[in-house]
C-alpha cells in the first residue's frame, strides 16, 4: 500500500470500494465543513499508519450524491468501514485521532 489517501468520485466508488477484497475506510467530507478540516489530518495519519492493512479513500459529498446515498451518509465528516463489500462499522461527526485509532483497531 502507498500509505496515502485516495480521493475518489461516484464513478470510481464501485471499482475502488465495492469491488475490492480488502478492508477499506471511506471518509466522507465537504469543503465547507469545519469539523472535516479538523479530522482530515487524522485520516492522512491513518492511511500512513495502517496502509499495509487498510485502504483509505476519501469522497467529497456534494459532487458525489450516489455513494453518499448508498452509504446512508447523513452528516459530515463520516466514516464507513468496509469488509467484503459491506459496511461493517460507521461513524458520523468529528472524531479525535485516538478515537479514530480505536475505531480502526476495533475492526482490524
Amino acid at each position: 500500500m502507498s500509505g496515502s489517501v485516495l480521493e475518489i468520485t461516484d464513478s470510481q466508488f464501485e471499482q475502488e470500494v465495492l469491488s475490492v477484497n480488502q478492508d477499506i475506510l471511506v471518509y466522507f467530507w465537504a469543503s465547507w465543513c469545519g469539523p472535516c478540516r479538523l479530522v482530515s489530518p487524522s485520516i492522512n495519519w491513518a492511511a500512513q499508519e495502517y496502509g499495509d492493512r487498510l485502504k483509505v479513500v476519501k469522497l467529497e459529498v456534494d459532487p458525489n450524491p450516489e455513494a453518499v446515498a448508498q452509504c446512508q451518509v447523513e452528516g459530515v465528516p463520516a466514516l464507513r468501514f468496509f469488509r467484503d463489500h459491506t459496511v461493517i462499522a460507521s461513524h458520523e461527526g468529528a472524531i479525535t485521532k485516538q478515537a479514530l485509532k480505536d475505531f480502526i483497531e476495533s475492526q482490524l
